[in-house]
């Protein structure tokens, strides 16, 4: 009895750590799949030339946003049962690197009405002209902030060594694919 008593709860630690794992890592690659099609739809949607606007810029971020909420939206996504735990989207241009150009950010705010629809910026930082030329062809950043709440009673022994509230993990994800070239 003293040893059962002693591995127990060893035993369910790991069990729920297992399976909290499994949660946080359903979660994780939904949110890869989601900027992995932003950026695929984001590559082919360049306008290339010089001649773009604000509004120009703005619908093709919101067909970025679309097809990325799309993703979290679709049927079975372990997202949809927390929309607003989605904060933001950015978009930009990126180097050669996969980091953000300076100034090129485009963050789309969540909204928070539990239907993942985002605010776009109030201006777009990143004009989209000659986004894509060969050589070398420009490359376009999609990524996305999350707030994981864990699901298992593991959080609440987390929380008993934390602070109070639910037991969160933030999780981020970017995607960078290089723009279709046109000419």
């Amino acid at each position: 009895m003293i040893e059962f008593a002693i591995i127990v709860p060893v035993f369910l630690l790991l069990l729920m750590g297992m399976l909290e794992f499994g949660f946080v890592f359903t979660h994780n690659l939904s949110l890869e799949y989601a900027t992995r099609e932003g950026a695929r739809v984001a590559s082919t949607l360049s306008d290339g030339g010089s001649g773009a606007t604000a509004a120009t810029c703005t619908a093709i971020d919101q067909d970025i946003i679309d097809a990325v909420t799309k993703v979290l939206k679709s049927p079975g996504s372990p997202i949809l049962g927390y929309p607003n735990s989605v904060a933001w989207i950015k978009i930009w241009q990126s180097d050669a690197s996969g980091n953000p150009v300076a100034g090129t950010i485009n963050t789309w705010l969540n909204k928070g009405d539990g239907s993942l629809t985002f605010n776009p910026p109030a201006s777009p930082v990143w004009p989209c002209t000659s986004r894509n030329a060969i050589p070398p062809s420009d490359s376009i950043g999609v990524s996305l902030s999350y707030t994981y709440t864990m699901v298992t009673p593991l959080g609440a022994i987390e929380k008993f060594f934390g602070p109070s509230g639910p037991a969160t993990l933030l999780m981020t994800d970017k995607t960078v694919m290089s723009l279709n070239p046109t000419n």
